[in-house]
Order: C-alpha cells, then structure tokens, then sequence
C-alpha cells in the first residue's frame, strides 16, 4: 500500500493499456511527493476525502478465477489475448475471435464477485449516506463490480456481455448462453483444439428492424480509441476526486511527460494497492469498517 500526493495538472486518456487515447491533445500529468506507507496518512485522507475514485484493473478479478490472459500463461490455445482482441483479427477470423469471447462469457456467467469487489460497492453505499461519493474506473469487461453492487461505474473498456453491431452499430445487453446455436459447446482453450470455422452466417447476428448484421463483442479492441465521451466523464470525475485509490492495476494509466498550460488543482490523495489478499483485505477492513 503506499499513498502519495499529486497535483493534477491536466487529466489525459491514458486511462488505457494498449489502446489509443480519444485524443492527443489530452493528457494527465502528475506531481508526486514522497511515498508514505503509513497507515494514519490514509485514515486522515479517507476521513476527509468527499469525493473519491476507485481505479481497478483485471488483479481485482483474479481472486474470483478470471483467467487474466497475462503473463507467460497467457494464452487462448495458441493465441495470446492481443493477437485475438484486435479489429484485424476479427476481419480476418470472426469465427475464432468469437469462440474465444463466447469462451470468456461462459467462464464470467460461472463466476462472483469477490470480496475486493464486495467491499468497494459497500463502500460506495456507506458513503453515499453519508452524503459523500466514491465512483468505479475499471478497464475489466467481466462486469463483476456491476454484480457487486456498485452504481457510480465507468466500464472504460466495455462489456462482455454486450454486443455491437458492425452494420448498424446497436449496442445491446447480451446474457445468452450460447450467445448463439453456433457456438454452444465451442471456445475450449487447450492448445490442441482446432478452430470450430463456424460459417460467418451462423455467428451472432443483429435482430435490430431486421439488419442481421455481425455482431462483435462491444469491448475496446487493441489499436481502437476509447469512447471520448465516457472518457470526458471519467477526466472529470479524476479532476474533482480528493482521493484516488487505485487496486490491481498493472497498465499504463497516466503519462507523466504530457503538458498543459492549466494550473494544479489542489492537493489529491492517491493509494496504490497492489493485487496481494492482505492489501485487499485492508481496502476492506478500511474502507468499511476502520474509518
């Protein structure tokens, strides 16, 4: 756990990893104090903090039994997850792409949240009463905060359990299992599983006025930009928050070279909880019930 000051100079899109920012005009550069561990550093900026954000990163879903797709580990059958979760890949094999999206939904409709999770939307309840606001940045897809409870929650890089249409664009809430006939029983990542080569015609459609279009898993791809609208929400709500925790995290999330000509806002509180149970265990011992 180490807790550090900044000042935030001007918020960037860098709330990303791998992705391209909505804009290169905009950044988030920080000004770090020295790092303190101490326990008391962060009872005083949680008691005084009226506005707080949470950022989480796929370490949180870890302890539920999400696969991650990181590390030397990190593979669909022979594919890492960047050499699936692209717009290329998906051109060139829509198929594939969607046996191992439909393999990922099927593994989240089997999964809970955790006490990481549980802990955070309790938080966010118990604030609210009393008339303070925590709000949830998280690049996970597996919508497990959104099961945990938590209502302020910005999902910057989508959902596995919504689709867009690549004809018309719909973007719709999407819990079936099959997500289509096509796909039942299909997306098995062991290494020696041959890809299914379902026809593109039998691969999840649009019933949207009768477009039957494609459809994609409606999730940020690598080399895509982020949505600039979510993206304009969520730079607010870092510009204004007087705490910032951020749990799990192991992406690229601010760009410390970005400059602006707009002058510091005060001082802000920032927490770093690595993905360790003991630390998970402190966000949850204080944030409910220590402070």
């Amino acid at each position: 756990m180490i807790l550090l000051p900044f000042h935030t100079r001007r918020l960037v899109s860098h709330v990303y990893c791998g992705l391209k920012p909505a804009s290169k005009k905009k950044g988030i550069a920080l000004e770090m104090a020295r790092p303190s561990s101490n326990l008391a550093d962060f009872r005083e900026a949680f008691a005084k903090a009226k506005h707080i954000a949470v950022i989480t990163g796929a370490g949180v879903s870890a302890e539920s039994g999400v696969p991650t797709f990181r590390g030397a580990g990190g593979y669909w059958r022979k594919w890492q997850a960047q050499h699936l979760a692209t717009p290329e890949a998906f051109a060139r094999n829509p198929s594939r792409v969607w046996e191992f999206y439909h393999y990922r939904r099927e593994v989240m409709l089997t999964k809970n949240p955790n006490p990481a999770h549980l802990a955070i939307a309790e938080c966010e309840t118990r604030l609210r009463k009393q008339g303070r606001k925590l709000v949830v940045i998280t690049q996970n897809i597996d919508e497990l905060h959104r099961k945990a409870g938590s209502r302020n929650l910005f999902e910057i890089h989508g959902s596995l359990f919504k689709t867009r249409c690549t004809s018309c664009g719909s973007v719709k809430e999407n819990y079936k299992s099959p997500i289509c006939p096509a796909l039942a029983g299909k997306g098995a990542p062991e290494p020696d599983v041959q890809d299914a080569k379902i026809p593109v015609e039998q691969l999840p459609r649009c019933d949207e006025n009768g477009c039957n279009g494609l459809l994609r898993p409606n999730v940020v791809w690598f080399g895509e930009t982020l949505d600039s609208n979510l993206l304009g929400e969520v730079e607010k709500e870092l510009e204004i928050c007087d705490l910032c925790v951020v749990v799990s995290f192991s992406g690229a999330l601010w760009n410390n070279s970005a400059t602006g000509n707009s002058t510091p806002r005060d001082r802000t509180d920032f927490l770093n909880l690595t993905p360790y149970a003991e630390e998970q265990l402190f966000l949850r011992l204080y944030c409910i019930y220590g402070v």
